[in-house]
């Protein structure tokens, strides 16, 4: 080069010496990740992979709960309604019949909800004979009755153990009527 063009290279501004290190700040930088070009998508898939499963456990546990509340009301509500439905029911016309193993089932069964799985619901119900009156009668009043219900619940994500979990809730209350 000629001289005249060395002084036209000098007379142009300088370029700023911020954006010069910016530049090479950029090109170290891609030149650093050139070779994990996929990893990216590698931690995305395992990082997604991780979320789905710990939503679908979520869902699995809420669902299980559900059905562990069922049973634990059932058995409450349908040994309240054999405590109320006693040998002396039927003198005061508060019921038709005394309670017996097939009507606490239809009582569980008409208790019900959605969700869960009618066929896998087994009910229990005993009047325990003791000493006393109730030997003689077993539903008189101040007499013990007593529901057991069980549930099978199966996980329904193919992550979780697949085996049945019984679940199972007794109640027991002494007759009142």
């Amino acid at each position: 080069m000629h001289i005249a063009g060395k002084f036209a290279l000098m007379k142009q501004p300088a370029e700023n010496s911020k954006s010069m290190r910016c530049r090479f700040r950029q090109r170290a930088l891609l030149s650093r990740f050139r070779g994990e070009q996929g990893s990216n998508l590698v931690e995305y898939s395992l990082t997604l992979l991780t979320l789905l499963m710990m939503l679908f456990g979520v869902v699995a546990a809420g669902e299980a709960l559900y059905a562990y509340h069922f049973v634990s009301h059932a058995s409450r509500e349908a040994t309240r309604w054999a405590a109320v439905n006693g040998s002396n029911c039927t003198l005061d016309s508060s019921c038709t019949q005394v309670a017996a193993q097939s009507d606490v089932t239809t009582f569980v069964d008409n208790i019900i909800p959605a969700g869960i799985d009618s066929s896998k619901v087994n009910v229990s119900a005993n009047w325990p004979s003791t000493t006393g009156v109730c030997s003689s009668t077993s539903k008189a009043p101040g007499c013990p009755v007593q529901v057991t219900v069980t549930y099978e619940f199966h996980f329904p994500f193919p992550l979780f153990p697949t085996g049945p979990y019984t679940f199972s809730s007794t109640s027991q209350m002494i007759i009142a009527h």
